[in-house]
């Protein structure tokens, strides 16, 4: 099953494409990413020799999957950046600032999908739009579809998790120290992560 796909001619929406399957005609509808189930972080090298781990505790997207119609489904996700939390007071209050998010003139950190190839499987490759800061620039994820499902409440429930690899410099996140045993403090690349269980709204 596919997830997301090709933009449509409004630039403020992603499209998503689903692959035409029996299966896929229930889980037509519209869906809200449920943050409580959810998880969006990051990890990063620190020192040259340990990880740092953080998560985003503040998000929210939204879903529109049309099994009959796959052009016309679509997705966004936005993150709200002075929500980082990395289990490090100082740290996280560094990352807000103006040497890396500048969480003040930029509060969110946005990812729209434009396009879609499958692996094989419930595996895909997600391409899209990932802005920080005001830097927009494309962005593959590896993409696993987890199912749908119906919870103890009710709930229809859809799930995928992925990740990506990324250049932070990229996106204009260049603050840096050095070591005295050579080497950078921070690294330059980050591993973005995603697991997200999203809603059903409506049919």
């Amino acid at each position: 099953m596919g997830i997301f796909g090709r933009k449509s001619n409004d630039t403020d929406t992603a499209v998503a494409t689903l692959t035409v399957d029996p299966a896929l005609a229930a889980l037509t509808g519209e869906y809200t990413i449920d943050p409580a189930h959810s998880s969006i972080g990051f990890t990063v090298r620190h020192a040259m020799v340990t990880n740092v781990r953080g998560t985003f505790a503040e998000h929210e997207g939204t879903l529109n999957l049309d099994g009959a119609n796959p052009g016309a489904s679509a997705a966004s996700i936005e993150v709200r950046i002075a929500s980082v939390d990395t289990g490090i007071g100082d740290r996280d209050n560094h990352l807000r600032s103006g040497d890396f998010f500048d969480a003040e003139q930029f509060p969110l950190m946005t990812f729209r999908s434009t396009e879609a190839e499958q692996l094989g499987g419930d595996k895909y490759r997600v391409t899209g739009d990932l802005t920080i800061k005001d830097v927009t620039k494309p962005l593959s994820i590896d993409l696993e579809f987890n199912g749908s499902a119906t919870d103890v409440y009710g709930n229809e429930r859809v799930g995928f998790e992925g990740s990506a690899e990324i250049l932070r410099s990229a996106w204009g996140l260049t603050w840096n120290a050095a070591l005295e045993t050579g080497g950078v403090m921070v690294s330059d690349k980050v591993k973005l992560n995603f697991d997200i269980s999203a809603i059903k709204t409506a049919a």
